[in-house]
């Protein structure tokens, strides 16, 4: 059995099952009185259920950060060790979602007896969802980063949901130059020349016939939700898969030549700025029921310049609207 040290006890001394006495100076006196934030731990490793959308729940392993504020003062520090403990017994191996995140965070305010009246928990993990490839008929699994955060006050719980999905996009600029170059090669090419439809179709087929390239990059989009208090799911899977459709061209994971075509095709389809990237990702966030408010921030991983283009957005989501009735 591990042993865990509390940092404050509710005695003076403390005694091991040995009887040897351990000090404790968590009740000496504080220089600088004054109340705190938050107080707690960063990078704890959990293990979490998380719901992937496609069987009951999947474990995963997870990062956590926990607080709690200190309300009085004069007292020099918090149950550090009751958190931690608090932790385990309430959310390890059990399956994320809000009640269990209120569950946590009551219980975590309650080990601190009168020093806490709110409290904090952040986690962060990789969610791993399954993708079948656009015309092979293949699959290969795709991460998520997912982060989630929520504060619990007087009462009142504070719930907000990042994650990030990864796609390509293709400059219209770019591809507007280099469809000037092609038609421009393609003049000189037949300037003096009767073209048939079989002709042409050759040309375009070979090396000549793509006289250059757009540039395009992997993209990523960044989000985060502020989500209705009362709301009983995360919306994950479904979010991760409506940006993904209203982006055009995530990032693939098994890939064959018919693949890879589809997917060129595609680029062709959703040329994008990162402001149009932008504008796609706010039309899914405001739409989503759950949401009170969100942020968005499109990153282009530039393949032209040595910087990146970036675009950031954020607006109100349905459940911030007046409700009628």
């Amino acid at each position: 059995m591990v042993l865990i040290p509390d940092n404050r006890m509710t005695l003076n001394e403390h005694s091991t099952s040995r009887g040897a006495v351990l000090p404790d100076v968590a009740h000496q006196s504080v220089s600088l009185a004054r109340t705190l934030d938050w107080v707690g731990m960063e990078h704890i490793a959990l293990p979490v259920r998380v719901d992937d959308g496609m069987s009951e729940s999947t474990l995963v392993d997870a990062s956590v950060d926990l607080f709690v504020n200190l309300v009085r003062p004069a007292e020099r520090g918090i149950h550090m060790s009751r958190l931690y403990l608090r932790l385990q017994e309430v959310l390890a191996n059990r399956t994320i979602e809000p009640a269990g995140l209120r569950g946590v965070l009551q219980a975590c305010v309650e080990s601190q007896g009168a020093l806490s009246s709110a409290a904090r928990i952040k986690l962060r993990y990789n969610a791993l969802l399954q993708r079948k490839a656009l015309e092979s008929g293949n699959k290969g699994w795709k991460r998520y980063p997912i982060e989630i955060d929520a504060v619990l006050n007087g009462g009142n719980m504070q719930l907000t949901l990042g994650l990030s999905v990864e796609y390509s996009s293709t400059c219209p600029a770019s591809a507007a130059l280099s469809r000037q170059v092609t038609a421009e090669r393609f003049a000189e090419r037949f300037a003096d020349a009767s073209v048939s439809a079989a002709a042409v179709r050759d040309w375009l087929a070979s090396e000549q016939g793509m006289a250059a390239t757009p540039h395009a990059q992997r993209s990523r989009a960044q989000v985060y939700l502020k989500l209705l208090p009362d709301v009983k799911t995360l919306p994950l899977s479904g979010l991760i898969d409506a940006l993904e459709a209203v982006l055009g061209t995530p990032v693939q994971t098994a890939v064959k030549r018919e693949d890879e075509q589809a997917f060129a095709r595609l680029n062709a389809q959703n040329l994008m700025f990162c402001e149009d990237a932008a504008r796609r990702v706010a039309s899914v966030l405001a739409a989503e029921p759950a949401t009170e408010y969100f942020e968005a921030t499109v990153s282009h991983y530039e393949s032209l310049h040595p910087h990146d283009a970036v675009a950031r957005v954020s607006g109100a989501g349905p459940a911030a609207m007046p409700r009628v009735g």
